[in-house]
Protein backbone atom coordinates (compact mmCIF):
# COMPACT_ATOMS: atom_id res chain seq x y z
CA UNK A 1 0.00 0.00 0.00
CA UNK A 2 1.55 3.27 -1.01
CA UNK A 3 3.02 5.93 1.92
CA UNK A 4 0.74 8.47 0.20
CA UNK A 5 -2.98 8.70 1.31
CA UNK A 6 -3.85 10.72 -1.69
CA UNK A 7 -2.21 11.86 -5.24
CA UNK A 8 -3.62 13.91 -7.55
CA UNK A 9 -1.83 14.76 -10.96
CA UNK A 10 -2.88 17.74 -13.21
CA UNK A 11 -6.40 16.99 -12.34
CA UNK A 12 -8.85 18.73 -14.37
CA UNK A 13 -12.82 18.02 -14.73
CA UNK A 14 -15.24 20.09 -16.94
CA UNK A 15 -19.29 19.69 -16.97
CA UNK A 16 -20.69 19.84 -20.27
CA UNK A 17 -23.94 21.32 -20.29
CA UNK A 18 -26.70 19.00 -21.32
CA UNK A 19 -30.56 20.17 -22.15
CA UNK A 20 -32.27 22.28 -23.79
CA UNK A 21 -32.45 24.79 -21.32
CA UNK A 22 -28.34 24.92 -21.27
CA UNK A 23 -28.05 24.91 -25.01
CA UNK A 24 -25.54 27.23 -26.02
CA UNK A 25 -23.63 27.84 -22.82
CA UNK A 26 -20.17 27.10 -22.53
CA UNK A 27 -18.82 24.26 -20.71
CA UNK A 28 -17.66 24.66 -16.33
CA UNK A 29 -13.92 24.16 -15.98
CA UNK A 30 -14.60 22.77 -12.66
CA UNK A 31 -11.39 21.18 -11.86
CA UNK A 32 -8.13 23.07 -13.79
CA UNK A 33 -5.00 21.42 -13.22
CA UNK A 34 -4.81 20.56 -9.71
CA UNK A 35 -1.85 18.68 -8.51
CA UNK A 36 -1.19 17.83 -4.74
CA UNK A 37 -0.39 14.80 -2.59
CA UNK A 38 -1.13 14.41 1.32
CA UNK A 39 0.78 11.90 3.14
CA UNK A 40 -1.11 9.48 5.83
CA UNK A 41 -1.92 10.40 9.31
CA UNK A 42 -2.61 13.92 8.53
CA UNK A 43 -5.39 15.93 8.62
CA UNK A 44 -5.90 18.20 5.26
CA UNK A 45 -7.91 20.95 4.74
CA UNK A 46 -9.04 21.63 1.23
CA UNK A 47 -10.52 25.76 1.29
CA UNK A 48 -11.66 28.16 -0.93
CA UNK A 49 -14.96 30.05 -1.46
CA UNK A 50 -18.34 28.58 -3.10
CA UNK A 51 -17.50 27.44 -6.84
CA UNK A 52 -14.36 26.82 -6.53
CA UNK A 53 -14.40 23.34 -7.17
CA UNK A 54 -13.39 21.10 -3.36
CA UNK A 55 -16.50 19.16 -4.01
CA UNK A 56 -15.48 18.39 -7.40
CA UNK A 57 -12.22 17.52 -6.38
CA UNK A 58 -14.19 14.89 -3.57
CA UNK A 59 -15.95 13.67 -5.43
CA UNK A 60 -13.46 12.39 -7.94
CA UNK A 61 -11.24 10.73 -5.49
CA UNK A 62 -14.57 9.35 -3.64
CA UNK A 63 -14.83 7.84 -7.53
CA UNK A 64 -18.59 9.23 -7.84
CA UNK A 65 -18.04 10.88 -11.01
CA UNK A 66 -14.93 10.64 -12.92
CA UNK A 67 -12.22 12.91 -13.99
CA UNK A 68 -12.07 14.58 -17.71
CA UNK A 69 -8.12 14.38 -17.94
CA UNK A 70 -5.66 13.83 -14.98
CA UNK A 71 -5.35 11.36 -12.76
CA UNK A 72 -6.10 10.70 -8.78
CA UNK A 73 -5.10 7.80 -6.43
CA UNK A 74 -6.35 6.85 -2.92
CA UNK A 75 -3.73 4.84 -1.43
CA UNK A 76 -1.97 3.85 -4.17
CA UNK A 77 -5.32 3.02 -6.01
CA UNK A 78 -6.63 4.87 -9.66
CA UNK A 79 -10.18 5.97 -8.35
CA UNK A 80 -11.01 5.32 -12.22
CA UNK A 81 -9.20 1.78 -12.99
CA UNK A 82 -9.71 0.78 -9.25
CA UNK A 83 -12.79 2.44 -8.06
CA UNK A 84 -13.65 -0.40 -5.48
CA UNK A 85 -10.79 -0.77 -4.11
CA UNK A 86 -10.74 3.06 -3.46
CA UNK A 87 -14.22 2.43 -1.65
CA UNK A 88 -12.78 -0.16 0.50
CA UNK A 89 -10.80 1.93 2.12
CA UNK A 90 -12.71 5.35 2.70
CA UNK A 91 -15.17 7.04 4.68
CA UNK A 92 -16.81 9.98 3.27
CA UNK A 93 -19.54 12.76 4.88
CA UNK A 94 -20.57 15.08 1.93
CA UNK A 95 -22.68 17.99 1.61
CA UNK A 96 -25.76 15.88 0.79
CA UNK A 97 -27.28 13.68 3.72
CA UNK A 98 -25.94 10.34 3.16
CA UNK A 99 -28.33 8.56 6.38
CA UNK A 100 -31.37 5.79 5.22
CA UNK A 101 -33.76 7.80 6.15
CA UNK A 102 -36.07 4.37 6.86
CA UNK A 103 -34.00 3.09 9.18
CA UNK A 104 -33.20 4.15 12.76
CA UNK A 105 -30.51 6.39 14.23
CA UNK A 106 -28.72 2.67 15.84
CA UNK A 107 -29.53 0.52 12.68
CA UNK A 108 -27.75 3.28 10.54
CA UNK A 109 -24.85 2.89 12.76
CA UNK A 110 -25.16 -0.85 12.69
CA UNK A 111 -25.28 -0.97 8.99
CA UNK A 112 -22.68 1.09 7.72
CA UNK A 113 -20.31 -1.06 10.28
CA UNK A 114 -21.89 -4.25 9.09
CA UNK A 115 -21.18 -2.71 5.38
CA UNK A 116 -17.27 -2.65 6.30
CA UNK A 117 -16.95 -6.29 7.66
CA UNK A 118 -17.22 -5.11 11.33
CA UNK A 119 -18.14 -8.32 13.51
CA UNK A 120 -21.93 -7.54 15.09
CA UNK A 121 -20.84 -7.24 19.05
CA UNK A 122 -17.49 -4.98 18.15
CA UNK A 123 -20.28 -2.71 16.09
CA UNK A 124 -22.49 -2.86 19.07
CA UNK A 125 -19.98 -1.84 21.31
CA UNK A 126 -18.51 0.92 19.28
CA UNK A 127 -22.11 1.85 18.62
CA UNK A 128 -22.82 2.79 22.35
CA UNK A 129 -20.01 5.01 22.64
CA UNK A 130 -20.63 6.90 19.19
CA UNK A 131 -24.38 7.72 20.46
CA UNK A 132 -22.73 9.19 23.28
CA UNK A 133 -20.04 11.01 21.75
CA UNK A 134 -22.92 12.40 19.02
CA UNK A 135 -26.03 13.00 21.91
CA UNK A 136 -27.85 10.79 20.00
CA UNK A 137 -29.10 8.16 22.78
CA UNK A 138 -32.12 9.99 23.15
CA UNK A 139 -32.98 9.46 19.20
CA UNK A 140 -31.58 5.58 19.02
CA UNK A 141 -34.90 4.25 17.94
CA UNK A 142 -36.25 7.34 16.01
CA UNK A 143 -36.35 6.92 12.47
CA UNK A 144 -33.87 9.40 10.50
CA UNK A 145 -36.38 10.68 8.70
CA UNK A 146 -37.86 11.98 11.35
CA UNK A 147 -34.81 13.67 12.62
CA UNK A 148 -33.77 17.28 11.95
CA UNK A 149 -31.38 18.29 9.51
CA UNK A 150 -28.60 18.77 11.99
CA UNK A 151 -29.42 15.28 13.88
CA UNK A 152 -29.42 13.98 10.47
CA UNK A 153 -26.05 15.32 9.85
CA UNK A 154 -24.63 13.89 13.35
CA UNK A 155 -25.68 10.71 12.44
CA UNK A 156 -24.01 10.80 9.00
CA UNK A 157 -20.32 11.75 10.66
CA UNK A 158 -21.06 9.73 13.55
CA UNK A 159 -20.92 6.66 10.94
CA UNK A 160 -17.33 7.68 9.73
CA UNK A 161 -16.15 6.92 13.82
CA UNK A 162 -17.96 3.12 13.32
CA UNK A 163 -15.56 1.90 10.98
CA UNK A 164 -11.58 1.90 10.65
CA UNK A 165 -11.10 3.15 6.90
CA UNK A 166 -7.54 4.53 7.00
CA UNK A 167 -9.13 8.16 4.45
CA UNK A 168 -12.06 9.93 5.84
CA UNK A 169 -13.36 12.57 3.58
CA UNK A 170 -14.98 15.81 5.44
CA UNK A 171 -16.96 18.08 3.29
CA UNK A 172 -18.44 20.86 5.86
CA UNK A 173 -18.38 18.55 9.00
CA UNK A 174 -19.70 20.63 11.53
CA UNK A 175 -22.81 21.47 9.76
CA UNK A 176 -25.43 21.31 12.74
CA UNK A 177 -23.58 21.12 15.83
CA UNK A 178 -23.15 22.90 19.01
CA UNK A 179 -19.82 24.27 19.93
CA UNK A 180 -19.28 21.81 22.85
CA UNK A 181 -20.17 18.70 20.30
CA UNK A 182 -17.61 20.45 17.86
CA UNK A 183 -15.11 20.60 20.50
CA UNK A 184 -15.22 16.54 20.84
CA UNK A 185 -15.10 15.35 17.26
CA UNK A 186 -12.52 17.73 16.41
CA UNK A 187 -11.02 16.05 19.95
CA UNK A 188 -11.61 12.87 18.12
CA UNK A 189 -10.21 13.88 14.91
CA UNK A 190 -6.62 14.60 16.40
CA UNK A 191 -6.84 11.08 18.29
CA UNK A 192 -7.93 9.39 14.84
CA UNK A 193 -5.12 11.47 13.36
CA UNK A 194 -2.37 10.13 15.73
CA UNK A 195 -3.65 6.41 14.91
CA UNK A 196 -2.39 6.92 11.40
CA UNK A 197 -5.87 8.37 9.32
CA UNK A 198 -5.80 10.56 6.93
CA UNK A 199 -8.72 13.41 7.28
CA UNK A 200 -9.46 15.42 4.26
CA UNK A 201 -11.62 18.03 5.57
CA UNK A 202 -13.69 20.89 3.39
CA UNK A 203 -14.95 23.71 5.40
CA UNK A 204 -16.34 27.62 5.00
CA UNK A 205 -15.29 28.09 9.07
CA UNK A 206 -11.58 28.78 8.63
CA UNK A 207 -11.00 28.98 12.18
CA UNK A 208 -11.57 25.18 12.43
CA UNK A 209 -9.35 24.82 9.52
CA UNK A 210 -6.72 26.69 11.52
CA UNK A 211 -7.27 24.81 14.60
CA UNK A 212 -7.07 21.39 13.01
CA UNK A 213 -5.53 21.25 9.62
CA UNK A 214 -1.49 20.07 9.33
CA UNK A 215 -1.20 21.07 5.42
CA UNK A 216 -3.87 23.22 3.72
CA UNK A 217 -4.82 23.91 0.16
CA UNK A 218 -7.07 27.01 -0.78
CA UNK A 219 -8.23 26.62 -4.44
CA UNK A 220 -9.81 29.21 -6.17
CA UNK A 221 -11.90 28.80 -9.89
CA UNK A 222 -10.43 24.94 -9.61
CA UNK A 223 -7.07 26.09 -9.36
CA UNK A 224 -4.75 26.20 -6.61
CA UNK A 225 -3.63 29.23 -4.70
CA UNK A 226 -1.45 28.47 -2.11
CA UNK A 227 -0.63 25.11 -0.07
CA UNK A 228 1.22 24.86 3.42
CA UNK A 229 0.77 24.34 6.83
CA UNK A 230 -0.41 27.42 8.86
CA UNK A 231 3.32 28.89 9.33
CA UNK A 232 4.12 28.81 5.23
CA UNK A 233 0.98 30.24 4.83
CA UNK A 234 0.56 33.20 6.99
CA UNK A 235 4.28 34.30 5.66
CA UNK A 236 2.15 35.01 2.53
CA UNK A 237 0.26 37.81 3.92
CA UNK A 238 2.90 39.58 6.25
CA UNK A 239 2.10 42.93 7.77
CA UNK A 240 -1.41 41.69 8.61
CA UNK A 241 -2.01 42.52 11.84
CA UNK A 242 -5.18 41.65 14.29
CA UNK A 243 -6.11 43.84 17.10
CA UNK A 244 -8.15 43.96 19.80
CA UNK A 245 -8.45 46.36 22.08
CA UNK A 246 -11.10 46.99 25.14
CA UNK A 247 -11.32 50.84 26.09
CA UNK A 248 -12.57 52.14 29.72
CA UNK A 249 -14.46 54.40 27.46
CA UNK A 250 -15.18 54.13 23.91
CA UNK A 251 -13.14 56.91 21.97
CA UNK A 252 -15.79 58.86 19.85
CA UNK A 253 -13.84 58.98 16.91
CA UNK A 254 -12.57 55.56 16.78
CA UNK A 255 -13.60 54.64 13.15
CA UNK A 256 -11.93 58.35 12.17
CA UNK A 257 -8.79 57.55 13.44
CA UNK A 258 -8.57 54.37 11.87
CA UNK A 259 -9.85 55.33 8.76
CA UNK A 260 -6.01 55.80 7.27
CA UNK A 261 -5.15 52.27 7.34
CA UNK A 262 -8.25 51.19 5.92
CA UNK A 263 -8.96 48.48 8.03
CA UNK A 264 -9.93 45.21 6.46
CA UNK A 265 -12.08 44.28 9.23
CA UNK A 266 -13.78 46.36 11.67
CA UNK A 267 -16.41 45.66 14.70
CA UNK A 268 -17.36 47.08 18.18
CA UNK A 269 -19.38 45.51 21.20
CA UNK A 270 -19.39 47.66 24.18
CA UNK A 271 -16.32 49.08 25.10
CA UNK A 272 -14.19 46.39 22.79
CA UNK A 273 -12.91 47.12 19.28
CA UNK A 274 -11.20 44.39 16.93
CA UNK A 275 -10.06 45.57 13.60
CA UNK A 276 -7.33 44.04 10.80
CA UNK A 277 -4.77 45.94 8.65
CA UNK A 278 -2.05 45.76 6.60
CA UNK A 279 0.62 47.83 8.23
CA UNK A 280 4.17 47.75 8.75
CA UNK A 281 4.11 46.83 12.58
CA UNK A 282 6.01 50.34 14.11
CA UNK A 283 2.81 52.01 12.19
CA UNK A 284 0.40 49.78 13.86
CA UNK A 285 1.98 49.68 17.53
CA UNK A 286 1.84 53.88 17.25
CA UNK A 287 -1.79 53.21 16.01
CA UNK A 288 -2.32 51.74 19.20
CA UNK A 289 -0.74 53.72 21.11
CA UNK A 290 -2.33 57.11 20.06
CA UNK A 291 -5.93 55.46 21.04
CA UNK A 292 -4.95 54.88 23.87
CA UNK A 293 -3.88 58.46 24.41
CA UNK A 294 -7.20 59.36 23.84
CA UNK A 295 -8.87 56.96 26.17
CA UNK A 296 -7.45 54.22 29.03
CA UNK A 297 -7.17 50.54 27.59
CA UNK A 298 -7.46 48.29 29.75
CA UNK A 299 -6.82 45.28 27.39
CA UNK A 300 -4.66 45.33 24.08
CA UNK A 301 -4.07 42.61 21.82
CA UNK A 302 -1.69 42.50 18.53
CA UNK A 303 -1.67 38.93 16.72
CA UNK A 304 -0.59 38.36 13.28
CA UNK A 305 -2.43 37.30 10.34
CA UNK A 306 -4.99 34.98 11.21
CA UNK A 307 -6.22 32.38 8.47
CA UNK A 308 -9.25 34.00 7.47
CA UNK A 309 -7.48 37.09 6.86
CA UNK A 310 -4.82 35.06 4.38
CA UNK A 311 -7.80 33.63 2.76
CA UNK A 312 -9.03 37.13 2.23
CA UNK A 313 -5.95 38.59 1.32
CA UNK A 314 -5.57 35.23 -1.78
CA UNK A 315 -8.85 35.59 -2.73
CA UNK A 316 -8.28 39.22 -4.05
Amino acid sequence: MSELALQVENLVKVYEPRGLRLRGRMPVRAVDGLSFEVQRGQIFGLLGPNGAGKTTTLKVLNTLIRPTSGGASVLGYDVVAQPLDVRRNISVVIQESAAELFLSTLDNLLTFARFHSVPVAEARSRAEKVMDLFQLREDAARKVQDLSGGFRRRVQVAKVFMVDTPVVFMDEFSTGMDPILKRAVMSLLREEAARGRTFVLTTQILSEAEELCDDILIMNKGKQVARGDLHALKLLSENVYDVSLTFEKLPEDIEQLLAPLAPRRFSVSGNNVEFSVKADEARVLALVAELAKRERVLRVEVSGASLEDIFVELMK
